[in-house]
């Protein structure tokens, strides 16, 4: 028998349902303080819709959306659990703090974003340069 659409879900049916591993689903609610499911004795996960309303919009800001999980972290302390909803949802759009290392209208890379990227890439050609030498042995 299927359960109803206010019913509490496990977290093995929320999984399901959002298509992700339960794994990221605890690992969520340790990094986003507004994910807490109710909890039976035992330490047992229980859903309700209103969590996983919310998983779900994590899961479009982080996977579709491009958010970091420090810039859900951020709409969250800005406005709340219901600014996450309102912006996974597209009824908001995000401000200029949001986006983090772009800066909005021109979507240019910050001189610190652009430092660590320069960085990033010097290392990434030393360990292609290391493969190459080690290839050619």
């Amino acid at each position: 028998m299927a359960k109803g659409p206010n019913a509490f879900r496990t977290i093995s049916e929320a999984a399901d349902e959002l298509g992700a591993p339960q794994h990221v689903l605890r690992f969520w609610e340790t990094k986003f303080t507004f994910i807490s499911p109710m909890k039976r004795a035992g330490g047992r996960r229980f859903y309700r819709p209103q969590d996983i309303e919310v998983l779900r919009a994590v899961q479009t800001l982080l996977h579709s959306e491009g958010y970091t999980i420090k810039g859900v972290q951020k709409l969250h302390k800005d406005g709340g659990v219901k600014r996450v909803l309102a912006v996974a949802r597209g009824e908001e759009g995000p401000s200029q703090t949001d986006s983090g290392d772009l800066d909005p209208p021109t979507g240019e890379l910050s001189d610190e974003a652009r430092l660590r990227l320069t960085d990033t890439l010097g290392e990434l050609e030393a360990i292609k340069a290391r493969l190459d030498g080690l290839l050619r042995k």
